[in-house]
């Protein structure tokens, strides 16, 4: 058997063990048992437990990101980025386990995969919002906001029993966030120099005149104004 379906075979009996046990039932000596190989061989293809977990955490994952990118997206990047905190939100409960797994813990200076990927499709939700003139902070803060609150209101849900748990705490967050970070309309006279500058920032690449050099000193600038108004 060659090492790729003997990794896979690894991975596999983790997210098994995960969904039916949680973190705590990850263990080397049950992996190993469930996937019918040595500890060694793990700890050669993983590293450590850490890597196993990453592994693990990017593999349930991928199914999530995959709807989240091949869905049809919605015509009005606003509408869309409440579709994508919704689907955020559910797939949380739906898989409580692997989600504490991905987003639970805080490792100071340290990004998993799985995390980085999520954050990059959020990313391009956001800047959807910014091309479209609608954003009113900078895109970085903005898409922090979104997460840290995402993650926050999916955890404290998690940590409810499904009978307690309200359910308009997710929408009532979502568009406060929304209402913080969006403007009703594009950006143009009378919104304020912010939002002009975020769109103008995530229009960057688009400026054929400018060189690279001039290109990365106007998004300083434009940098400035939107962290400047926050």
């Amino acid at each position: 058997m060659d090492a790729r379906s003997t990794r896979e075979r690894i991975v596999e009996a983790a997210v098994e063990l995960l969904a039916k046990g949680g973190r705590e039932a990850v263990s080397t000596r049950a992996v190993s048992a469930a996937a019918g190989v040595q500890a060694p061989t793990i700890y050669r293809l993983f590293g450590d437990k850490q890597g196993l977990l990453d592994a693990v955490a990017s593999h349930g994952i991928a199914e999530y990101l995959h709807s989240k990118t091949t869905r049809e997206r919605d015509p009005d990047p606003v509408d869309d980025l409440r579709r994508g905190w919704d689907l955020h939100v559910g797939f949380g409960l739906e898989h409580p386990a692997l989600y504490a797994l991905v987003f639970g813990e805080v490792r100071p200076g340290a990004e998993s995969p799985a995390q980085r990927r999520s954050a990059a499709v959020l990313a391009g939700m956001i800047r959807r919002v910014a091309e479209a003139g609608r954003l009113r902070v900078g895109e970085e803060r903005a898409a922090n906001l979104v997460h840290s609150t995402g993650r926050g209101v999916t955890l404290t849900l998690i940590g409810m029993p499904p009978e307690q748990r309200d359910p308009g705490l997710s929408g009532f967050a979502r568009e406060s966030v929304i209402a913080a970070i969006t403007t009703d309309g594009p950006a143009g006279d009378g919104a304020g120099s912010v939002p002009a500058a975020v769109t103008l920032r995530a229009q960057l690449d688009d400026l054929a005149p400018l060189t690279d050099a001039e290109r990365g000193l106007l998004r300083e600038w434009l940098d400035r104004v939107a962290a400047a108004g926050a």
